[in-house]
């Protein structure tokens, strides 16, 4: 018999979640919901879902896992709405890149017996300069050979943890340990600070009194340094930073220093220091770029878990039994 997991959310996250999970529906039924009807009916057209669900309380009564692909903003009223419909032993994700709060939220609203398991994934190199976002840019390969951060509460069960590592390698993609302040300080310098960085380029430079002349020369660095300002709308990233203060500011001070560094050299006209700092974030650069490509995190096998056969443990005994404490 199939085991269900229900997908919340289905734009360019839930929907990719779907599509990578499509290899296994001989063991997995995919149940997606969407707020908004017609993106339902058009995942489950590509293939992302086996059926949707518009109720929500109906979607997720015989889910065995649950995933919550959402902007922060849904996150809490979703986990307080679906909360009553729970089974017992059913394990909740969420994929937002906050996890400190979501935890809060979830031991709050979460019914004892299910449990709370945190996912930041990390998107396929390929995908990096694509811009889209929602349902149209859904892929099945958007997580193929990353790594996805998985945290969760102290009082997690082992088996709810280990059932969202083995369900992230039906995504063909690893699972790396961590605990949820890591995360969160993880995602302040790789998701929060360059949006925060392209606001402040963006204020700082459309309220210069020469602006109106400014624009029009303004090309593809200006375009390319604050486009990250549109990957999320103003109140997720407003709550994100907020949320995460402590590890924004630690990023913000160093982007700040790294900043004052260049204008002491400018200003003392110092070429070889200027040269060095240029020249390094260049190295840098590439140096990530090559990585990122190549995806061969080897450094990292020491924090993924441990791979057992994956389909016996997800499609198996540990979605065919209540999880165990």
């Amino acid at each position: 018999m199939a085991i269900q997991v229900t997908i919340i959310g289905l734009g360019q996250i839930g929907a990719s979640i779907g599509m990578a999970l499509s290899k296994h529906t001989d063991k997995i039924f995919r149940v997606g919901h969407d707020k908004d009807f017609n993106v339902e009916r058009e995942a489950q057209k590509k293939g992302a879902v086996d059926k949707s669900e518009h109720n929500l309380p109906t979607a997720v009564r015989e889910a065995r896992l649950v995933i919550l692909a959402l902007p922060i903003t849904e996150i809490r009223e979703t986990l307080s709405f679906i909360a009553p419909d729970l089974q017992d032993g059913t394990v909740v994700i969420d994929t937002s890149p906050v996890k400190a709060e979501v935890s809060k939220w979830a031991q709050e609203f979460l019914p004892k017996g299910s449990h709370y398991v945190g996912i930041v994934p990390a998107l396929a190199a390929d995908f990096l300069v694509d811009t889209k976002s929602g349902l149209d840019s859904a892929r099945p390969d958007l997580f193929s050979n990353n790594i996805f951060l998985v945290s969760a509460p102290s009082n997690t069960p082992g088996d709810a943890v280990e059932l969202t590592s083995n369900f992230i390698r039906h995504l063909d993609a690893t699972p790396m340990l961590t605990d949820q302040l890591e995360s969160d300080g993880f995602i302040a310098s790789a998701h929060i600070l360059p949006r925060l960085t392209a606001a402040a380029l963006l204020n700082a430079t459309i309220s210069q009194p020469g602006w109106k002349d400014i624009r029009k020369m303004t090309g593809r660095a200006y375009s390319v340094s604050t486009s990250a300002i549109e990957m999320d709308d103003e109140e997720a990233l407003k709550m994100m930073t907020l949320q995460n203060g402590p590890n924004v500011i630690h990023a913000l001070d160093a982007m700040i220093n790294a900043l004052r560094d260049l204008r002491e050299d400018i200003e003392s006209g110092n070429e070889d220091s200027l040269k060095k700092q240029i020249s390094a974030a260049h190295t840098g650069h590439h140096e990530w770029l090559n990585e990122r490509g190549a995806a061969n995190w080897s450094e990292l096998q020491f924090g993924a878990t441990s791979q057992p056969s994956a389909t016996e443990r997800l499609l198996g005994s540990l979605l065919s039994k209540k999880v165990k404490k």
